[in-house]
């Protein structure tokens, strides 16, 4: 799952915001959205569902069979995780994954295993060894790796330590002229609270219920808090590499974040090695200097060190290797055919994100969501299974730097809206850009009756979110009936973000993510140097494909598509936001600006 769960659900609400560019476009605004809704199939016909679902229960009971009793999804995991390691995209390692999921799924028996290429991402990129240790006033050993996209040290270098803390950009004069050759601890001791709550977590009923209600409350000004926060230090970081690169330090040290109940003890997160930029894997944007993350317990001590004017030598070496400047990402395309003549050109997908970050193996983000979906394919061909509709798997790359697979695939496959290009938007994050029109929707649009994804770790389904889309709650609440004994209970029409769910949504298409048990994920394996096979959960696993297998087989049996929400118009979101005119008739003009 990309950077974190509460900046991706800033980001997915992101997704949905847009601009009408005045009213006086308004008419010829709602005229072009009409059009686009009738290209997408999207009638009040969707919502004309059966008020009883027709379930196959040998079908549940065959599935049950293959996922709990006969499974080979810890076979799929070694061969992923332990065989493959870790995939960061554009990286040698990531070429091998889409291969091989690729020929997995032609010998199971899919039909139609490809490769499909979504666009240039940028440089790849191998870690090949990293070692920091400090050797004055004393010896120690740091566990540290390089940062994503860090160029080699060519060999170890010894340099003095010294601490930088830059919290605004007036920060930057104390610094300048002073760390040529250096070696730069950047960013301040952050808190280590102490682990006194598990680390191991499951949903225990009170929880479920409380998932299930929808919140009333308006979430806007938080988000629009962590919109400025994330904003702000964009703009910092923009200042801060240009006086690093020109100061010229010997190398770059930045501390690991924390996890959720202090699990960031001990460990690696390196997924913040984006203090030097977002986009460290362009040519244009990449970093020049060796950048390594660190243990917390490691940094804390020199930070303390050099806090108290005690001098510190730290020797590191950061051996990288970069592979090209423009490779290209790909998703893991295969399918089992539809057998109905009128159904079978529909579609029903399964997937998750196969790439993953490099301190661990990428196991449980999102090797985890990737054998899942490997081991459905497997049990439904296995089954012989005959589905009315077309099954399609994805396995997507480019996730955790900004769901860039399955967005490209959307785009190529169902549409897209085109993003503002005004002068003040275009140096935006595209995630931020707001919507320049409505959604340009392409003919398989409609095709699509539902995707289904897990990204959320090892942890067992407990059910599922509708992402806001509550005609579909009966129908899964049927769905999950017979499987109440698999710990199988809640739905909630609350949304949830932070993966691919999110591109499908975006277009217009149902898309479903998993409410699962968080297990470890967000204390301790998420992006974190312990995401390695030892913390998957087999009994989890073989519960999360046998569930999900039988979602995807019932969407495929439906005589129906799976019901979809209104159409989507980010282009007139600010405008439906906006503050109504005229509420005060005797306010001052000022008076209203404010408001």
């Amino acid at each position: 799952m990309s950077i974190t769960r509460t900046l991706a659900l800033t980001v997915a609400a992101l997704l949905l915001v847009g601009i009408s560019e005045s009213f006086a476009n308004d008419k010829n605004d709602k005229k072009n959205s009409k059009a686009a809704e009738e290209s997408a199939g999207w009638t009040e016909s969707q919502m004309d569902q059966p008020a009883t679902e027709s379930l196959d229960l040998g079908m549940y009971n065959a599935i049950r069979a293959e996922g709990l009793e006969h499974s080979h999804v810890m076979d799929y995991a070694g061969g992923l995780i332990d065989g493959i390691g870790p995939r960061l995209t554009g990286s040698p390692n990531m070429a091998k994954a889409n291969a091989w999921t690729r020929d997995q799924l032609t010998k199971m028996g899919c039909v139609n295993a490809h490769l499909e290429d979504w666009g240039e991402f940028g440089m790849g990129w191998q870690q090949l060894n990293t070692w920091v240790r400090m050797v004055e006033p004393d010896t120690a050993i740091f566990v540290a790796q390089a940062t994503p996209w860090s160029p080699s040290s060519n060999g170890p270098v010894k340099a003095e330590a010294v601490s930088v803390v830059i919290n605004e950009e007036a920060d930057l004069a104390k610094y300048k002229g002073k760390l040529a050759g250096k070696i730069v601890l950047l960013g301040a001791m952050r808190e280590v609270p102490s682990t006194d709550k598990p680390f191991f977590e499951r949903y225990d009923e009170k929880e479920l219920k409380e998932l299930e209600s929808y919140p009333l409350e308006n979430a806007n000004a938080d988000m629009q808090a962590r919109i400025e926060r994330y904003m702000k230090r964009i703009m910092l970081t923009r200042k801060i590499l240009p006086f690093l690169t020109e100061e010229k330090p010997a190398g770059v040290i930045v501390p690991s974040r924390d996890g959720k109940n202090g699990g960031g003890t001990g460990i690696i997160f390196d997924d913040n090695g984006a203090a030097l930029g977002r986009t460290p894997y362009h040519r244009d944007t990449a970093v020049p200097f060796p950048v390594v993350v660190t243990q917390i317990e490691s940094y804390g001590r020199v930070f303390r060190l050099l806090k108290h004017n005690v001098p510190v030598t730290i020797e590191m070496n950061v051996e990288t290797k970069f592979t090209g400047d423009h490779e290209h990402g790909f998703n893991t395309i295969a399918e089992i055919p539809g057998t109905d003549p009128k159904l079978k050109d529909e579609i029903v997908m399964v997937g998750g994100h196969l790439d993953s970050w490099i301190s661990g193996t990428g196991a449980t983000d999102n090797g985890a969501g990737s054998i899942v979906a490997l081991e459905v394919m497997r049990i439904l061909t296995s089954l012989k299974a005959k589905p009315r509709r077309t099954i399609r798997i994805a396995l997507w790359s480019g996730e955790e730097e900004g769901l860039f697979g399955s967005k490209g695939y959307a785009n190529q496959h169902f549409g897209s809206f085109p993003l503002s290009t005004a002068p003040d938007q275009l140096n935006l994050p595209e995630f931020i850009r707001k919507p320049a029109g409505p959604l340009e929707v392409k003919p398989e649009q409609k095709m699509v009756s539902a995707y289904f994804n897990v990204d959320n770790g090892t942890g067992k389904i407990r059910g599922i979110y509708t992402q806001n889309n509550g005609t579909v709650y009966d129908i899964f609440k049927q769905w999950i009936a017979p499987l109440a004994d698999l710990g199988v209970t809640a739905i909630t029409n609350q949304n949830t973000g932070g993966t691919d769910h999110l591109s499908f949504d975006a277009v217009g298409i149902p898309g479903f993510q998993f409410i699962q048990d968080d297990a470890d994920y967000e204390t301790r394996t998420h992006h974190s140097n312990m995401d390695t096979y030892e913390h998957l959960v087999p009994a989890d696993l073989k519960q999360i494909a046998t569930v999900e297998a039988i979602f995807v087989y019932n969407a495929a049996m439906r005589d129906k598509m799976i019901p979809r929400k209104p159409f989507p118009h980010p282009e007139l979101r600010e405008q439906q936001n906006a503050p109504l005119p005229g509420l005060y008739p005797t306010a001052t003009p000022g008076d209203a600006k404010d408001n």
